[in-house]
């Protein structure tokens, strides 16, 4: 078992796994991280569908394009779910308030997954498997996802985990230095220092772009991301939120 530095300081994001299984020792382990995550309120608005259904993986891979999907040997989505209250509540004849068609409502949900796959991804960096977020899970094309999930109102996916034995260790990419990512007491006012030193990093992430091993490019940091922003622009998420019963209002 790797130590908590290890498992949090030399993480990657691996996409290619050998065939081997992965122990259900580790499994159980990684579903309590999973099930000991922190939650807004202990009120627990997510849940998890673990996927070891090779045919299924591969309609998930066929819609994405993202090879992980299907080589890896366990696929975890992680989901949004006021289903599960929704259902105790009607049993018990409690009136559930509207809280889905707020932005805090939608947010807490997010949040709650996120957390979640995040305990996951320690744990399984922490058993030494190799692990890789998926979030286009969530937009290519979320109808078509949660048919294929059958997903209840009151959920939606928020992202995906696949898991497996790691048959690479990529490169560590770099992430942004402390000095930007980390503010004292308020954020920082010196926005001159604080575009100098993004400047710098730009160019670090460039220069990793184009000599990281596994494939190379002339990427840098900001237009490739303002290159997201602007293709994530036609997703229309509010849209299939709102065919999940959440119709945001405020």
């Amino acid at each position: 078992m790797k130590t908590v530095k290890e498992s949090l300081l030399e993480r990657t994001s691996v996409r290619r796994y050998e065939r081997e299984a992965i122990p259900e020792e580790t499994m159980e382990f990684i579903f309590e991280a999973i099930r000991n995550t922190p939650t807004s309120y202990n009120g627990q608005q997510f849940s998890v569908i673990d996927i070891d259904d090779q045919a299924l993986k591969e309609e998930l891979y066929m819609l994405t394009n993202q090879k992980q999907l299907k080589t890896c040997n366990r696929l975890l989505i992680f989901l949004s779910d006021y289903n599960k209250i929704s259902l105790l509540a009607e049993k018990k004849g409690l009136e559930v308030p509207p809280f889905t068609n707020t932005m805090d409502g939608v947010t807490i949900g997010i949040i709650d997954a996120s957390l979640a796959m995040m305990s996951a991804v320690v744990a399984a960096q922490a058993a030494g498997l190799g692990s890789n977020c998926v979030g286009y899970l969530r937009t290519v094309d979320p109808k078509r996802v949660a048919e294929l999930l059958k997903l209840p109102k009151g959920v939606f996916v928020v992202c995906g985990l696949a898991l497996g034995i790691p048959r690479e260790q990529p490169d560590l990419k770099p992430k942004q230095p402390l000095s930007v990512m980390v503010h004292k007491n308020c954020y920082n006012q010196d926005s001159a220092a604080l575009t100098e030193e993004l400047e710098k990093y730009d160019e670090v992430v460039k220069h990793y772009n184009q000599t990281r091993a596994g494939g190379t490019s002339d990427n840098d940091w900001v237009a490739h991301i303002l290159n997201y922003y602007d293709h994530a622009m036609e997703y229309r998420i509010l849209d299939y939120l709102k065919e999940q019963g959440y119709d945001v209002k405020r």
